[in-house]
């Protein structure tokens, strides 16, 4: 099983006491209404881009815009429930068969403040695969975005698969429960068997319970659904802005509809160019560069000394590598009466990288587990796979996973696995062999994925593409990446830690996003944020 990404769910940041919804992208064990009708666009406009792309055309009804149910809980500062108004938007299933099944995308949306200066709508996609941007608008981040929020509907939905989006569905708790705690990098025969079984349950499961939906769950239909969702909206350009694995859904729309790019901003780039392996590869070594920069703040905190030799930062990477390490093969109580494994450990260590806000949960965790108890560790870890205290989960895993194989054809073998983990455990000793098993996700799937193409788009106007030096996730290296593949892309850089960049509150790169966004200025091509 496999995931590359999603947003922390507002019950996850709830547990931790944290706050905003931070976009991510993560590697790991994969395993709405009545109300006012929404301006809908004009029928040849749906003819357009539904003709030559998407098989015969295909005209989405009009938005009915009412009340939203089943919210998270609004945090301080967020949007009053009230203000939220939700919808649903039926797509083809298939878009080679525009004419046959449909499906419903699930939307919500705060309205502009501003209504005698509205731009029109800001569509948002927080990152995944597998992640609600229902339940993360709701749940904290549409607070994020106020200002931007005076001159733009601010629109986020579920892509197909997804949340309250014919979501995926493989597994019930108790198995995720068992299957997340089993040991991720196998050491012996029996752990490997074990592993690779899991793969081959978790595969099985998809198809038994959502085989109809698998085929559909990828990138491309996303981004074509993103056209949709423009139309349907009433908007001639789509403007959008996206996180994480979002950016990549964005390359896609600009690679697809380049005549329809609005104003558009892709923060925590993803180079779409990598296969699977590489990815994962440079995936790794960012974690291990950003436990090395966690490592060097905690060298500095309360209780850093650390017996091993060497400069303090290192002591701190020590410390953690050796607590790993033990849970291999000695799991460590937590007041929840589950026990912290080897891989749930790793999957909290993972968690509190990505945001440096995080790092102080991080490292009291780290010294509690290393006296023998592992709950805050195992809350991270919680929060990551969306696990609710009380021991439910979102269909996260199910859609990552899905999505992940969908999107792509490589399905890589235990031979290919073996192979690669030298280079991996050298990008990352803590975290590589894990993500390099984690390659395994897709073998066995029941459906291809669709094939790998070129994404660019030079004839679109500019798109903001934002990459943080110190981003665990999505390596900094791909930000230039893509914004050179894209052909149109502006680099936008932020000196900084975390994944992702606008939600850091860092000043300079707010000002230049919103520059761009409420006034069309896009930022000049190489600018740097401090």
């Amino acid at each position: 099983m496999l995931f590359t990404g999603k947003s922390i769910s507002a019950r996850g940041r709830s547990a931790l006491g944290g706050r905003g919804g931070t976009p991510l992208l993560v590697a790991g064990a994969a395993l709405l209404a009545v109300g006012v009708i929404g301006q809908h666009g004009p029928d040849d406009e749906a003819a357009a881009v539904t003709g030559a792309r998407a098989g015969e055309p295909y005209r989405p009804a009009p938005l009915a815009w009412g009340a939203c149910h089943d919210l998270p809980p609004a945090p301080p500062g967020g949007p009053a429930p009230r203000s939220l108004e939700c919808a649903e938007l039926t797509v083809p299933l298939d878009y080679s068969k525009p004419r046959g099944k449909t499906m419903k995308v699930a939307l919500i949306r705060l309205r502009a403040t501003d209504r005698a200066h509205r731009i029109g709508s800001l569509v948002f996609n927080y990152g995944g695969p597998g992640g609600s941007g229902i339940d993360a608008f709701a749940g904290g981040s549409a607070a994020q975005f106020k200002k931007l929020g005076t001159s733009y509907d601010l629109v986020s939905f579920d892509p197909r698969g997804v949340g309250r989006s014919r979501p995926v569905h493989c597994a019930g708790d108790k198995r995720k429960d068992e299957w997340l705690a089993m040991d991720a990098s196998p050491d012996n025969a029996r752990e490997k068997a074990a592993l690779l079984s899991r793969g081959r349950a978790f595969a099985k499961g998809c198809a038994n319970r959502s085989g109809e939906t698998l085929p559909h769950v990828g990138t491309v239909a996303a981004a074509r659904d993103l056209d949709m969702i423009r139309v349907a909206l009433g908007d001639r350009k789509l403007n959008y802005f996206g996180f994480s694995y979002g950016t990549w859904l964005g390359a896609e729309y600009a690679h697809r509809f380049p005549e329809k790019v609005g104003r558009t901003v892709l923060d925590g780039a993803v180079n779409t160019e990598l296969n699977p392996l590489r990815f994962f590869r440079e995936q790794a070594a960012g974690f291990q560069r950003a436990l090395g920069h966690f490592g060097r703040w905690a060298a500095q905190q309360p209780q850093a000394n650390a017996k091993a030799k060497g400069s303090a930062e290192d002591a701190v990477l020590t410390r953690v590598a050796t607590l790993l390490h033990g849970l291999d093969t000695k799991p460590i109580p937590t007041d929840t009466g589950r026990e912290l494994t080897q891989s749930l450990g790793e999957a909290g260590v993972l968690t509190g990288l990505y945001s440096k806000a995080t790092w102080p949960a991080l490292w009291q965790a780290i010294q509690q587990a290393e006296s023998g108890d592992g709950t805050i560790l195992l809350a991270l870890s919680d929060a990551l796979f969306q696990r609710s205290p009380e021991g439910h989960y979102t269909n996260y895993l199910d859609a990552s996973g899905s999505i992940h194989c969908a999107s792509t054809p490589q399905r890589y073998t235990e031979r290919d696995v073996t192979k690669a983990l030298p280079a991996f455990t050298k990008a990352s000793p803590v975290f590589g062999p894990t993500l390099a098993w984690r390659q395994m996700g897709c073998t066995g799937w029941p459906v291809k994925g669709t094939p790998t193409h070129h994404i660019d788009a030079p004839d679109a106007p500019p798109i903001v593409v934002i990459g943080n030096t110190g981003d665990p996730a999505t390596p900094y290296t791909w930000a230039p990446a893509l914004a050179e593949q894209l052909g149109s892309g502006v680099l936008l850089t932020l000196n900084g830690e975390g994944h992702g960049s606008y939600t850091t509150g860092n000043p300079c790169i707010q000002k230049a996003v919103n520059t761009y966004l409420l006034h069309g200025k896009p930022p000049v091509n190489g600018t740097k944020c401090q």
